[in-house]
């Protein structure tokens, strides 16, 4: 069994980890870290510190009614993918963690056109 990086949990719901093939499971937010867990795998499972996370990039569209993923970019390890039922609780546990000038607005579709054509 794996040993949980938080004594506390301060947010628990389903979400999807996007790494190409979709893995199914749970995220878990707490006081050290973000940790997610496959249902079906008990060995495929991601625990990340807070000291380790440098920015969180939300894909958000219709002024913040429809957020379909999220982004962890890591000192070290890359950037990691996630989808969930309610992003919006997910962010806002996040956000007691994470500093707010780390938290990112991703690019919309115009955005990254018009810095194509400069």
């Amino acid at each position: 069994m794996v040993q949980s990086l938080n004594t506390t949990s301060d947010y628990v719901t389903k979400a999807t980890w996007q790494r190409g093939i979709p893995c199914y499971g749970q995220i878990m937010i707490g006081d050290n870290g973000f940790e997610f867990y496959n249902d079906k795998n008990v060995l495929d499972y991601i625990q990340i510190p807070w000291n380790e996370i440098t920015y969180v990039v939300a894909d958000v569209h219709f002024k913040g009614k429809y957020i379909p993923r999220f982004e962890l970019r890591t000192r070290n390890n890359g950037n990691f993918i996630f989808s969930a039922k309610q992003p919006i609780f997910v962010l806002k546990a996040i956000r007691k963690y994470i500093p707010a000038d780390h938290m990112r607005q991703a690019l919309s579709l115009w955005q990254k056109i018009k810095l194509r054509f400069k």
